[in-house]
């Protein structure tokens, strides 16, 4: 049974900081690239950062870049997602999500991705 959850959302402060962590079970996620996207009321589902199997590739969006982290944990078969310097434009739902292709270097596009979460809610408050 796979399952891919997200966690770490909720209400925060112009400027704060904020991690979200994805785990993922029933799945191989030690060789496999993750990403995160989100997606914003009436918008479309946007990239926002990626990260290959073995953490020696990561991608960020412009948007992002700068002021977020990428990671993972193989052992705890978990990713996160650190952000800093939060603004109100980063309020979203944040998607977790697996390219199940072997040892796949991290994309940007929503279709190379096999499974995904059901997402956390990230609001940023001025």
């Amino acid at each position: 049974h796979v399952q891919v959850v997200e966690s770490g959302g909720g209400l925060v402060q112009l400027g704060d900081s904020l991690r979200l962590s994805c785990a993922a079970s029933g799945l191989p996620f030690s060789a496999s690239a993750m990403g995160w996207f989100r997606q914003a009321p009436g918008m479309e589902r946007e990239f926002v950062a990626a990260i290959n199997w073995s953490s020696s590739s990561t991608k960020y969006a412009d948007s992002v870049k700068g002021r977020s982290t990428i990671s993972r944990d193989n052992a705890k078969d978990t990713v996160y997602l650190h952000m800093s310097s939060l603004k109100p434009e980063d309020t979203a739902v944040y998607y977790c999500t697996m390219d199940m292709n072997w040892r796949a270097e991290p994309r940007t596009e929503k279709w190379h991705y096999d499974y995904w979460g059901r997402g956390t809610q990230v609001t940023v408050s001025t």
